[in-house]
């Protein structure tokens, strides 16, 4: 994989929800994601200005959806 550009919580949390992750809770400053059928929680920091390269990188790539990032 290339180099991934820094995106803010929002961005991943909308990527995230048009791949069909759902919200399911949210504690302190983050939210938790769950998909219907995938795997796995995906947890976000929010509200974040921006979010490190490798932090998106791990978050879409536990969700499965890295074609975003190539």
């Amino acid at each position: 994989m290339k180099n991934v550009k820094t995106y803010s919580s929002k961005e991943i949390i909308k990527i995230l929800e048009q791949d069909g992750w759902m919200l399911k809770r949210i504690v302190g400053s983050h939210h938790h994601f769950k998909h219907p059928v995938k795997k796995g929680t995906m947890t976000v920091p929010h509200p974040r200005k921006y979010i490190k390269p490798g932090t998106v990188k791990s978050i879409l790539k536990q969700a499965g959806i890295e074609k975003i990032l190539s």
